[in-house]
């Protein structure tokens, strides 16, 4: 099935095809559970009578689990096989997909999404690594290509998959989708992938290493995550654990969970210092950051992913509360970012072989920027899908441009048996940009829409009133604007929230164009021929 040439292991012309979309097939069904997810959660709440506290935790459990992790598995996965990894990644999110899908809990919902998010953290890494190790040459333009248009397309499919199964099934299909689908990932990658794994042996694995950096990422990821709910300047309300409460009187909880995720950054490099020394194995080895297209790369990575996919934070809700389109129309005017990824995907090897991997990246950011800035100048209250669509669709170029040669950056600087684990930190580089990110375009959202009273006051509406409905506003995300119509003035009422609405939300576009410039800027001390040497063969 495969061979080797030189020191380098290549497959032969067949399998190379089939290993690709097995692992890109793997790779979907994480980028298209999260996407099908969001869209079925005011569903799941509402059917399982969830309060607000637990809807955020079946998300965030999901995020936890799968960002303190990737360095963890992809360290395990170099040392014991990748595709070892791999399929047990895709079994552990099949069995824990089937769990969601039958849990009739809150509890048995997050203890699942927990599972889900180290069924993630298996497959993610893996990925990379066995397109960094198996594909080289025009080969490697393409495969990596693909593997970022299959991000940015599946992300953009995903609602229209969730809305889908939504309106003809239930919330249940959401999850449970998963199990058939995986099941053919499972079945086509056992027989099609090769085997492979570090051939560097050093003494011992480092249990002290993964620990600290699990517990590092995991409280880093939690102070981001939950910064919003409990604040940074001071506790906004008690965080109850089990029986264990902090109350508001005691400085914010989240600067201790960061204080302690620091901590544990810093131990966590000097165990991996002394023990490279020693030559004993190491869970990340920071030599690694010696290579420019590896350090610069990951920072574009941390810096773009501030702001990537904050379109899909904020569109859906404007498409569906603004626009008036329910859920799967709302699906298939996203679907214009998908076909710019299908264009990316085919287009991709050719732009790369002309223009080098670093040009091509720089190329993707402008095309993000162009879209998102073009949303930002045209978007209005009245604006329809098709107005909206070539935006989407330079957006969706852009997107499986730059992903997918980003990662290639990344990865050419680093040697075949460190790759599972550098393809998990840039994954942990974008997973801590999207979470802080997250939190950033939700604050803007939610204080733009706090811009609503004052609107409301100089139509005549009373201070009180408009006060009120600014708040409910806030505090609903804007899911409040349908409630607006049954009140007194329902119409006028709905006409200013949905301008708050629309201008926030062309705020919120502006904040990711920031966000992805500084991307690009960065990208300028990425050495002009990073990746060109494994793309030339």
């Amino acid at each position: 099935m495969f061979t080797q040439e030189g020191a380098r292991p290549h497959l032969n012309n067949k399998s190379r095809w089939l290993v690709l979309a097995c692992l890109t097939l793997g790779l979907s069904l994480i980028v298209l559970d999260e996407t099908v997810v969001n869209t079925a959660f005011p569903i799941l709440t509402a059917d399982l009578g969830l309060d607000a506290y637990e809807t955020e935790w079946i998300d965030s459990a999901y995020a936890l689990t799968f960002a303190s992790l990737l360095i963890f598995f992809g360290q395990l996965a170099d040392r014991y096989g990748r595709k070892k990894f791999f399929l047990i990644g895709v079994a552990v999110f099949i069995l824990a997909s089937l769990g969601v899908a039958l849990s009739d809990t809150s509890t048995g919902v997050i203890l699942a999404r927990a599972l889900q998010g180290c069924g993630g953290a298996m497959i993610l890494p893996t990925t990379l690594a066995i397109i960094n190790t198996y594909y080289h040459g025009r080969d490697r333009a393409i495969a990596f290509t693909i593997w970022g248009g299959t991000i940015g397309g599946v992300a953009a499919v995903g609602p229209m998959v969730g809305a889908w199964l939504i309106t003809f099934h239930s919330w249940h299909w959401a999850f449970a989708i998963n199990v058939p689908f995986g099941l053919l990932v499972m079945v086509a990658s056992y027989f099609c992938i090769p085997g492979s794994k570090s051939r560097v042996k050093r003494k011992g694995l480092d249990l002290t290493g993964a620990i600290l950096i699990t517990f590092a990422l995991f409280a880093v990821v939690f102070a981001i995550i939950e910064g919003g709910r409990f604040g940074f300047y001071y506790q906004r309300e008690p965080f109850t654990a089990g029986s264990m409460t902090w109350p508001t009187s005691f400085p914010p909880i989240t600067l201790l969970f960061l204080a302690i995720g620091i901590a544990s950054f810093l131990a966590f490099f000097f165990v991996e210092k002394s023990r490279l020394k020693q030559d004993k194995d190491v869970t990340l080895n920071f030599d690694l950051f010696r290579s420019r297209s590896f350090s610069a790369g990951n920072l574009v990575a941390f810096v773009v992913s501030l702001g990537e996919f904050g379109l899909l934070f904020t569109l859906p809700l404007f498409l569906e509360l603004v626009g008036g389109y329910d859920l799967l129309q709302a699906g298939v005017i996203l679907s214009a970012i998908a076909l710019g990824a299908l264009i990316a995907a085919l287009t991709g090897s050719f732009v790369c072989q002309l223009m080098g991997a670093k040009r091509t990246l720089q190329l993707g950011l402008a095309l993000e920027i162009i879209g998102i800035a073009g949303l930002g100048i045209t978007l209005t209250s009245t604006s329809t899908g098709w107005e909206m669509a070539p935006w989407l669709v330079a957006y969706g170029v852009g997107i499986g441009y730059a992903t997918g040669q980003l990662a290639s950056i990344i990865l050419s600087g680093v040697s075949g048996h460190d790759s599972s684990v550098a393809g998990a930190f840039q994954s942990t580089s974008r997973q801590l940009g999207a979470a802080l990110g997250t939190a950033v375009l939700g604050t803007t959202l939610v204080i733009g829409l706090g811009s609503a009273a004052e609107t409301l006051e100089a139509k005549g509406v009373p201070t009180g009133q408009a006060q009120e409905i600014s708040q409910e506003l806030q505090d609903s995300g804007g899911e409040s604007i349908s409630d607006l119509a049954t009140e007194p003035g329902g119409v006028d009422l709905v006409q200013v929230a949905t301008g708050t609405f629309t201008t926030a939300s062309k705020s919120v576009a502006w904040v990711v164009v920031v966000a992805i410039s500084a991307g690009l800027l960065v990208s300028f001390w990425i050495p002009k021929n990073a990746a060109r040497e494994k793309q030339a063969g």
